[in-house]
């Protein structure tokens, strides 16, 4: 209910706000990037509410330890959305229009799917249509604690994001196109830690559930050794096969040359850095810490991420480059400090249910 009506609330602002928000942004773009920014906008801020069922539905999914069952969703999802952009781009021509509405079909079809596995009656645990919409203040206050700083925290987290967009916006063309090509290899570079970040949530969950906090010091010890072996190997073969798909993109040479070092940087610092400031923060997060984890993540977002990111890219004139060492101290920074607070013990003390 909550992932409905917050989704929606913030699905209306957007689009009621869309042309101001590309305008004040990125309002020195190209006009006809600026005519598809604002096409892609308007149809993919339609999607947000099947994103949000569909993320709640997957988290639900996970708790109870059906995780195969998102994971057969989200195969199909992409499925579908890959074939979608083929046909929307390079059979009907559509532009960014092309692109958009697969993700939009492709998130609702996921939402639909995942709800009606929650509704699964043969599951332990599922939900019923009836108990949905019920305004239960108790339960709502106990989501709402975790919620919030979560929510506040991935907000500002998208914002700084946003303005770092923006800073890239100013560095010319071929380093835009450069830090575009650069942010799908690291999208795919950041699979691994991702994959584990909702493996925290649900195991330290479930031993915190339990007040079972030796056996949360145990997974975390395994989980952080783990994800950490894992990660390093990850983003070693995704940076062995980054000149292959630099190779086929339609980019200049100095962009392409600009991409290597891009990727290498975020790989070195997200292989070693990230499985400690992003997936064990879920881990703590799902032990009760909220509080912390959402002050330390807002505070090194704006006073580590954006700070050194105009420092490197705009004052020192680094570009992109800057921006990414930029992103990549605050990683180290979190790490650290989330590592630190693990040892403490001090999360221990959290009681949620």
């Amino acid at each position: 209910m909550i992932s409905v009506l917050i989704s929606c609330a913030l699905s209306a602002l957007i689009l009621f706000f869309a042309d101001r928000l590309l305008t004040l942004l990125f309002g020195n773009v190209d006009r006809a990037v600026m005519e598809a920014c604002r096409v892609y906008l308007r149809i993919l801020t339609c999607s947000l509410p099947a994103l949000a069922v569909y993320d709640a539905g997957a988290a639900l999914c996970r708790s109870i330890g059906k995780a195969k069952v998102t994971m057969y969703i989200s195969l199909a999802a992409n499925g579908i959305n890959i074939v979608g952009n083929c046909v929307g781009v390079f059979v009907l021509k559509l532009g960014a229009a092309g692109v958009a509405w697969p993700s939009l079909i492709s998130r609702a079809l996921s939402a639909a799917a995942v709800t009606a596995c929650c509704r699964n009656p043969r599951w332990k645990v599922h939900a019923r249509a009836a108990d949905v919409f019920v305004w239960n203040r108790a339960i709502l206050k106990k989501i709402m604690h975790i919620a919030l700083p979560n929510g506040v925290e991935n907000g500002v987290h998208q914002l700084v994001k946003v303005a770092l967009s923006s800073m890239v916006a100013l560095f010319g063309t071929y380093q835009i196109a450069a830090n575009g090509v650069a942010q799908s290899i690291w999208s795919l570079a950041s699979i691994m830690g991702l994959a584990m970040a909702p493996v925290y949530t649900t195991v330290i969950g479930q031993c915190m559930g339990a007040h079972d906090v030796s056996s949360a010091n145990f997974y975390f010890r395994k989980l952080n050794r783990i994800t950490l072996a894992l990660s390093v190997l990850w983003n070693a073969l995704v940076f062995a096969v980054t000149p292959l798909i630099i190779g086929r993109s339609a980019i200049s040479p100095e962009a392409k040359s600009l991409v290597i070092w891009l990727v290498l940087i975020n790989n070195v610092f997200n292989a070693l850095a990230y499985p400690f400031a992003g997936s064990l923060g879920n881990g703590l997060r799902a032990a009760g810490d909220v509080k912390f984890t959402m002050i330390v993540s807002i505070a090194l977002t704006v006073a580590a991420r954006l700070f050194f990111s105009a420092l490197f890219g705009l004052w020192l004139g680094w570009g992109v480059i800057g921006v990414a060492i930029g992103m990549s101290i605050d990683l180290v920074i979190r790490g650290a400090i989330f590592l630190a607070r693990l040892r403490s013990q001090k999360w221990t003390r959290f009681q949620l249910v």
